[in-house]
C-alpha cells in the first residue's frame, strides 16, 4: 500500500506543479509608445496625440 501511494504521488506531482504555474499567454504586456503618441485600446496602437 505504500508503494501505491508513493506511485500515486510521483505521477500527479509534476502534474499538479505545472497547473498551478502555468500562466502562459494571461499576464498584461506594457505597450509603451513614441513621443507625441498615446496608446489606443480600441485601435491597438499608437496614435498621435492631437493638442
Amino acid at each position: 500500500m505504500k508503494t501505491l501511494t508513493i506511485a500515486l504521488v510521483l505521477t500527479l506531482a509534476p502534474t499538479l506543479s505545472l497547473a498551478a504555474g502555468c500562466n502562459h499567454g494571461k499576464s498584461a504586456q506594457i505597450m509603451s509608445c513614441a513621443d507625441g503618441t498615446a496608446y489606443d485600446a480600441d485601435a491597438k496602437a499608437c496614435l498621435p496625440i492631437s493638442s
